[in-house]
């Protein structure tokens, strides 16, 4: 009989595999969500991975659910290790591994997959090495459910974004003067897009807290106001100071944003620095001079070996270039300590400069930058509602088998009900393993997303994103299955379709895509089952 605290290293090994799993979320999922942002030049890379942090962290760790499913989607009873905890604590191990290595390969390959239904195809290999594929649900809640995703998700998504985007081409971006039109739409846009997003974030950002004890209509309400809070704000502070920032080019930093109404007139950017083209002659000087470093790198180049101990008399004789020598090699491993830690965020994402991708992008058709400038500021905003979101909804597909674990560890019994707490610990837990993966290695789903799949400006990312966000908010109210990451690929396919032009979608990467998604279910189960048979199935000592 299982007693508190036995097999405390399953606890422990799980505690590395949720890391690894979380992660590969961060490498994926969140990769994918802002992919759009950077491909169309709202963010860069190094912008969006600073917020991210900042939003997928919060996510996780104050709207991050307070109970988590043990079995993902009941598609495998709990009720089967009630007699044996300890074969649950080992069931959910393995389960995580196996969601962990397919995730962090898939991203390291640059595929765009499902985390979620990483994490369910994972428990169902478990299930079968277990009990049989008879123990599996496999009708429609099921298994089922999550087949007919890969097709909903990407078709509904991008009929969605094909939709808001035809409205915002007509609307605002093919008129004679697009720009002037879009400040007269913008607080509407705002309106529209902090509502939608506001809603998601209540409604499926918290399950698990109060919020998800509230009526949809209340929600709604909650929603509108936060929607016309923002319109508000858009009208009397945002549209004058872009409006002055880019027609009259006025010298404003984002933070004028806020005090608008009450700055008087400001000089144009070249009168605020007429000469910011021309370097002085102290800077022209300076760029010729070498730095301290490479000065001292020279140096230590040029002695090489020759910078030995010197002993005289028994005694060691010390070599001021020593302490020379000493600086230059603390300052080379701190240098590449800085650019290992930076790498991932030094890499060139949007693809605009891939001749394999030329033909795809210049069959979109391409509108006023101005106009397209105001759509920059709303993607911002929709990014970082969705990331907030997400880091609050998926961080429990990493941290809930770690949550089973540690409960079973702790109390040597299972919960029939099939959830149990999750410490805040562990949410911040998986908060900082998913910022660390989108740091290191976000870039390479960023890569084969966004301007890979076709060519992104602020309104078309700005669209995509708020499409799949609506997507996913309608299909789950309806209890139709769909996948933020699918979502995500089918609006960027819609988005592209609408240039008329049948070659402005790069067909090969949604194939790409489409593949890794049938290959995530197996793939996870396949690795999770096997281990779970070898540890369940291995003899022991008595």
């Amino acid at each position: 009989m299982m007693q508190p605290g036995d097999f405390t290293w399953m606890f422990g090994v799980g505690m590395v595999f949720a890391f690894m799993d979380a992660y590969g979320i961060g490498a994926n999922d969140v990769s994918n969500a802002f992919a759009t942002s950077i491909s169309s030049g709202s963010l860069t890379l190094i912008q969006a991975s600073i917020i991210a942090c900042f939003t997928e962290f919060l996510g996780a760790l104050l709207l991050g659910s307070g109970t988590s499913e043990t079995i993902k989607g009941g598609i495998l009873s709990v009720a089967n290790f009630a007699d044996q905890p300890e074969m649950l604590m080992l069931a959910m191990l393995c389960a995580v591994f196996g969601s962990a290595v397919w995730v962090v390969f898939a991203s390291n390959r640059g595929w765009p997959v499902s985390t979620t239904h990483s994490i369910v195809g994972a428990i169902c290999g478990v299930g079968i090495a277990a009990f049989g594929g008879e123990s599996l649900k496999w009708e429609w809640g099921g298994i089922s459910s999550i087949v007919t995703s890969w097709f909903l998700s990407p078709i509904a998504a991008g009929l969605v974004a094909a939709l808001l985007y035809t409205i915002t081409k007509y609307a605002v971006l093919r008129r004679a003067d697009s720009f002037t039109w879009g400040l007269r739409l913008v607080p509407v846009y705002f309106f529209f897009t902090l509502t939608i997003n506001a809603f998601y974030i209540i409604y499926k950002g918290a399950p698990g807290t109060d919020a998800a004890s509230l009526s949809v209509g209340t929600i709604v309400g909650i929603s509108f106001g936060i929607g016309a809070a923002f319109a508000l704000f858009a009208q009397f502070f945002f549209v004058p100071w872009v409006y002055r920032r880019v027609k009259k080019h006025e010298d404003l930093r984002w933070y004028h944003v806020f005090l608008t109404p009450f700055l008087t007139a400001r000089p144009t950017l070249q009168q605020a620095d007429p000469e910011m083209h021309a370097p002085t002659a102290a800077a022209a000087a300076a760029a010729e001079t070498p730095t301290g470093d490479e000065t001292i790198d020279e140096k230590v180049l040029a002695k090489g070996e020759e910078l030995e101990s010197i002993e005289t008399d028994g005694q060691q004789q010390h070599d001021p270039q020593d302490d020379t020598t000493f600086k230059s090699k603390l300052s080379q491993y701190k240098n590449k300590a800085i650019n290992a830690a930076m790498h991932g965020l030094r890499q060139d994402v949007r693809n605009l400069d891939n001749a394999d991708l030329k033909k795809v992008h210049a069959a979109a058709t391409l509108y006023d930058d101005d106009a397209e400038y105001l759509f920059s500021f709303l993607q911002i905003l929709t990014a970082c509602m969705a990331s907030f979101a997400h880091g609050s909804n998926d961080v429990a597909n990493a941290v809930g088998p770690l949550a089973s674990i540690f409960d079973i560890w702790q109390n040597a019994r299972v919960d029939i009900a099939g959830t149990v707490p999750v410490p805040i610990w562990i949410l911040a837990y998986g908060g900082v393993a998913i910022d660390i993966g989108l740091i290191t290695m976000g870039y390479k789903v960023m890569r084969k997303m966004g301007n890979n799949i076709t060519y992104f400006t602020p309104s078309r990312g700005f669209c995509a994103e708020l499409a799949a966000a609506l997507t996913v908010l309608t299909c789950s109210k309806l209890g139709l299955p769909v996948s933020t990451t699918h979502c995500i690929t089918g609006a960027t396919a819609g988005i592209g379709l609408c240039s008329g032009n049948f070659r402005a979608v790069n067909w090969k990467m949604i194939g790409w895509c489409f593949f890794s998604w049938i290959l995530t279910l197996p793939a996870a189960g396949l690795l999770a089952g096997l281990l779970f048979a070898f540890g369940s199935n291995a003899p022991n000592f008595i």
